[in-house]
């Protein structure tokens, strides 16, 4: 026997080289497999689903495939850098489009805004929207917004493990950062000390849903989210889900094996360390160095076997975030004015998070409304299709569905905005809070891994090296958080302890390899199964 990993079936070992096994193929995992095998290692990943993208994903319309998932691509920069370290341009493998509008807002009063990439539009739309006073408390929470993130990108959304010490450390030294993230405050109460219109604090106070939260809870950070869609916000033509094809074909160019509808039942361990995978039907795979890209509550479970239940603690996954109700459909609708990202805000924010605090469905939601066919001002003739997202509470056994009050509540709430849609989607069009629990077993439905609720709630989530040797973790329930780049930044993360376990080149420098890849350049220039990922 030879230091090579072996392959196991029905009880029969065969050689295999040894790969790095990647469990989950999100846009985590994806990231990892890229950065990885462009660095010249081998590398297998096992998904759950018969595609790529984890949550990223499409469901098919009479119109074509519609999106189910993620959106908004922000900090192109990640995926430049990404690509390039592979030897590629983004460019070349997706058609994407910068969008100037950002969003376009809507409220029951018949009030609309429109937010866009350029500082000084938006000081004059928010000037005729809310009045001069409203215009430059904008003007000065967007400079705060970009004190913050500028302060924090590095100390904390890159670092591999950011301690609460450090950033203490990291704030003292730039004490400028203390009363720009009012730490006593959640974000709701940031807003309302800085804009007297409900309509923005309403608008603003969305972010916090970005990553799974209720403005009245989360930390008044989350107010940085604005500098990152301000930097620009892409569309991707066949959306995110297009973006993840890309990755998985680019990096199988690179030597990357990927084996859909390969259903991981359990990591095994041996001796404390990770020591292999079990899969349905029996087949075994030796490995000591083994990614899973998925939510980290399903190992706490122990849905993938009790050996690997104390690769994170109960913290670490533990409150859950928002789960969603998600209609994804082709239709006509009966407002031709709707832009790419629209968001239908409901009359009182409490009577939408309070009942989902108390796990129910919203009385009054805000909605967003993607209208993916339309772009750059362009708006198609005939059918389009559509995602509509409504906030909601994480799955729960024993709780009622009540699928039919989400099709009331969705499309009454958008008809009395005049929008309406011809013909009208039916049930099949829907994805709930059970459905994505099903998708994600272990994860209540829980779109965005733990809360983010609690001023500490970032240094709770798990980083990309777990408590067992050799299980190494990704993902939107990861450091450094949910959303698209966030989680490709956890599989770079990943990627990079991976190496340095292994001994090999450091990813913080480009690599001798033909292919390597510089975690420096690629920061800076979503069919049950746990093994489906983020």
């Amino acid at each position: 026997m030879d230091s090579h990993s072996l392959r196991v079936n029905d009880g029969v070992m065969q050689r295999a080289e040894n790969r790095i096994a990647i469990v989950g193929a999100g846009i985590g995992g994806l990231s990892a497999a890229l950065a990885l095998s462009a660095a010249g290692r081998r590398v297998t990943v096992l998904e759950r689903h018969a595609h790529p993208g984890g949550k990223a994903r499409n469901v098919e319309t009479f119109a074509g495939p519609a999106p189910a998932g993620p959106t908004v691509m922000t900090m192109r920069s990640v995926f430049d850098g990404l690509f390039a370290a592979a030897g590629a341009r983004l460019e070349d493998h997706v058609r994407i489009h910068r969008e100037p509008l950002l969003a376009r807002h809507f409220w029951e009063d018949g009030s609309t805004l429109d937010l866009t990439d350029d500082p000084a539009m938006n000081e004059a739309a928010i000037a005729a929207f809310a009045g001069p006073r409203e215009a430059a408390a904008f003007r000065r929470f967007a400079a705060n917004a970009r004190r913050l993130y500028e302060g924090f990108e590095a100390p904390m959304m890159e670092a591999a493990e950011p301690t609460f010490g450090a950033l203490a450390l990291h704030v003292l030294r730039h004490p400028s950062l203390i009363p720009a993230m009012t730490p006593h405050l959640t974000l709701a109460q940031a807003l309302a000390r800085r804009f007297a219109d409900p309509r923005l604090r309403q608008l603003f106070g969305r972010y916090a849903t970005y990553v799974g939260g209720a403005p009245d809870r989360s930390p008044a950070l989350l107010s940085l989210i604005w500098e990152s869609e301000a930097r620009g916000v892409w569309r991707v033509e066949g959306g995110i889900a297009a973006l993840a094809a890309s990755m998985a074909r680019l990096a199988e160019a690179h030597g990357a094996e990927f084996r859909l509808g390969a259903h991981v039942e359990e990591i095994e361990t041996e001796g404390g360390a990770a020591s292999g995978l079990r899969l349905a039907g029996g087949e075994r795979i030796a490995a000591n160095t083994i990614l899973f890209n998925g939510d980290p509550a399903a190992l706490r479970r122990g849905l993938l076997g009790p050996g690997a239940r104390e690769a994170v603690t109960k913290p670490a996954v533990s409150p859950r975030s928002l789960s969603a109700f998600v209609w994804s459909f082709a239709a006509e609708p009966s407002r031709p004015d709707l832009a790419h990202h629209n968001v239908f805000f409901g009359p009182d924010p409490a009577r939408e998070f309070g009942p989902i605090e108390a796990g129910a469905m919203p009385e009054a939601p805000s909605l967003y409304v993607c209208a993916a066919d339309r772009g750059e001002g362009v708006a198609p003739t005939g059918p389009e299709r559509f995602e509509i997202i409504m906030n909601g509470a994480p799955d729960e056994p024993g709780r009622a569905e009540e699928r039919e009050r989400c099709r009331d509540l969705t499309f009454g709430t958008l008809a009395r905005f005049g929008l309406t849609f011809s013909p009208a989607p039916g049930p099949e069009s829907l994805s709930s809070p059970r459905d994505f629990a099903r998708l994600f077993p272990g994860s209540d439905g829980s779109l965005y891994g733990r809360s983010p609720h609690g001023a500490m709630a970032a240094f709770a989530r798990p980083t990309a090296r777990s408590r067992i040797p050799g299980l190494f973790l990704c993902g939107g329930g990861t450091h450094p958080g949910a959303g698209v780049p966030m989680a490709a930044r956890s599989g770079l993360r990943a990627a990079e302890a991976i190496l340095a376990a292994r001994s090999s080149t450091s990813m913080s420098a480009r690599t001798a390899t033909p292919g390597g890849i510089s975690t420096g350049s690629a920061t800076t220039g979503r069919a049950p199964s746990p093994s489906s990922a983020s």
